[in-house]
């Protein structure tokens, strides 16, 4: 049990700190390295910039564990960077259609049968993403000064930015079942991801000392089950050309055929 308590006591936190830059780090190098983002679901960005505003607000009335709050800090600053280089290379839009030619997979307009409003974190400029973000910002620190000691908006706040942070993988998971095809989705951003979890959990569950709320408990434990059905259909789909280079081998196959 001594060594149990020594690594959920001091390892886990440490290792929580520095997950921002170990699981999004190769990610954005891949980005600026090959100038594409295809493939790339920007609704990640998206969700742990509004779940890591949050949950620095939260603090102000929950005051949990430093650890979560440093490692909340810092993935403002790695998400900051990551929709940057995103926004800087994201693919033209195709005149034939298809994977290659979209922005962001996951991310377009009027998918399963839904429009988003005003084009909500689709917009082909770079300035109306950094404007949300001010204003979000804004108005957190609005309300923070106006109703920030009430116990109901802190616990809203709360469980608010976990609820969100949790549904983490949920775009990329639906980016990878349309295209089947894991394609621009990093395996260390998965691997990271798992091994985060595993940590995440036994820090939240086993630390003696350690302040965690049941919203991070909660929120945690989903997040865990979808990342694990993220693994999974990393494992059945690959990195491969997805359901377009499928069908095209298919096509090209068939041609041999009737040549022969």
């Amino acid at each position: 049990m001594g060594v149990i308590s020594f690594v959920m006591g001091y390892v886990a936190p440490v290792f929580l700190i520095v997950s921002p830059l170990t699981s999004y780090a190769d990610q954005i190098y891949s980005i600026h390295r090959t100038r594409s983002s295809t493939g790339f679901s920007l609704d990640i960005p998206l969700i742990m910039l509004v779940a890591s505003l949050l949950k620095v607000f939260y603090w102000f009335g929950a005051r949990f564990d430093a650890s979560l709050l440093i490692q909340a800090c810092i993935m403002i600053g790695v998400q900051i960077v990551l929709l940057k280089v995103a926004l800087e290379h994201r693919p033209p839009p195709s005149i034939k259609g298809g994977i290659e030619g979209m922005p962001f997979v996951g991310a377009r307009e009027g998918e399963m049968g839904v429009k988003r409003p005003w084009n909500f974190w689709q917009w082909r400029s770079p300035r109306p993403y950094w404007e949300f973000l001010t204003w979000f910002s804004a108005t957190l620190i609005a309300l923070q000064l106006l109703i920030g000691a009430m116990p109901q908006y802190q616990a809203l706040i709360g469980y608010l930015g976990l609820a969100i942070e949790a549904t983490l993988p949920i775009p990329q998971m639906l980016a990878n079942h349309r295209a089947k095809s894991c394609k621009g989705f990093r395996f260390s951003v998965l691997a990271n991801w798992l091994l985060g979890d595993v940590m995440k959990m036994g820090f939240f569950f086993f630390s003696d000392g350690a302040k965690v709320p049941w919203a991070f408990k909660l929120c945690g434990l989903f997040q865990f089950v979808c990342d694990i059905y993220l693994g999974g259909q990393y494992w059945r789909f690959g990195e491969g050309g997805g359901a377009g280079s499928l069908e095209e081998g298919k096509w090209r196959m068939n041609g041999l055929n009737d040549v022969r």
